[in-house]
């Protein structure tokens, strides 16, 4: 699996609340959920994010509540991958279980700047920096949690099981 975009920056310690605030939560509808993704800390992000852009984070991302709306909003956004340094656990888990494939590489984090153009290669790992030429290697996402993500999620890889 392959994904090409852009890419979209963000610093440390992005939480869930500013991922999806809580005001949309009641919002049970994927389309009209990803119409508020980062509503208060990036008012434009939904109208000019492209199907397959890289959201590109820090240390701890996707911190504070459990909710699985956040990892669902910035999937249903268009949003085709997410590289950072770090994520909260319960994020991390979220994230496979509704198909958004997460890598960690502290170096791309460091060397990316937004708007890059990058590639991911989900099964070996590695990204690349289409702007600037430079490589980097992530660990590569195991095939089992590839097949979930191929599937759209859990819940489809065991329907389909």
């Amino acid at each position: 699996m392959n994904i090409k975009g852009k890419t979209w920056k963000f610093g440390d310690n992005i939480d869930t609340d500013v991922i999806i605030p809580a005001r949309f939560l009641n919002l049970s509808d994927k389309s009209e959920l990803a119409k508020h993704c980062f509503a208060d800390l990036r008012p434009d992000f939904v109208k000019e994010v492209q199907e397959g852009d890289i959201i590109v984070g820090g240390n701890n991302f996707g911190c504070g509540s459990s909710r699985e709306h956040a990892p669902l909003a910035i999937k249903e956004s268009g949003i085709g991958a997410i590289i950072a340094k770090s994520y909260a656990r319960i994020f991390y888990r979220n994230a496979f279980n509704i198909g958004l494939p997460i890598l960690e590489c502290q170096e791309a984090v460091d060397s990316i700047t937004e708007h890059d153009k990058v590639s991911v290669d989900l099964a070996t790992g590695e990204i690349v920096n289409k702007t600037t030429g430079k490589k980097f290697s992530a660990k590569p996402i195991p095939d089992f949690m590839r097949q979930i993500i191929q599937a759209g999620g859990l819940v489809e890889y065991i329907k389909n099981q």
